[in-house]
């Protein structure tokens, strides 16, 4: 990959990529595998973008799919190795400094995976239309989601505050 393309088609949309990885991952070693494969995997498309959308949006959709992947294959993996293991605690992440914003990224992690996309493009102002491009569906349907994933969200953090 070179430095070029680095600096000015993916640095820009760091912020982007940042927060996709964190809410798929449990600790910083699999935070910066995720985001490295997610990086490899803009410059390997880079040509096929054809500029239908934008390009954050195309990082978006990248970022989402090469995380669910390397999370479903990650799922399948610890399933083999730990059939006959009791699961352990998943080590808790130290990328926030804010206990709330820390509580938040627990309770969406605890969502299915199409719904983390969805509220961590709401939670990035996206528009509907934006959202339903991403995810591939429609606009209504995201505001539908966008409805219950927030009631869902409460019920998780209404006994994790003061």
């Amino acid at each position: 990959m070179s430095n070029d393309f680095y600096t000015s088609s993916i640095l820009p949309y760091a912020p982007i990529i940042i927060k996709i990885c964190r809410a798929y991952t449990d600790s910083q070693e699999d935070y910066e595998d995720y985001y490295q494969e997610v990086c490899l995997q803009i410059w390997k498309s880079r040509d096929i973008f054809k500029g239908n959308s934008k390009w954050s949006t195309w990082i978006y959709r990248i970022s989402l799919n090469v995380c669910l992947t390397l999370l479903k294959k990650k799922d399948r993996n610890q399933q083999l190795a730990s059939e006959e293991k009791i699961a352990a605690e998943p080590e808790e992440p130290h990328y926030f400094s804010d206990r709330s914003l820390l509580l938040l990224y627990e309770a969406i992690k605890k969502l299915s995976e199409v719904d983390r996309a969805v509220i961590l493009l709401y939670l990035e102002e996206k528009s509907y239309q934006e959202i339903s491009e991403i995810i591939g569906t429609s606009p209504n349907n995201i505001g539908v989601r966008i409805t219950r994933i927030k009631k869902r969200l409460k019920k998780l953090l209404d006994g994790k505050f003061d």
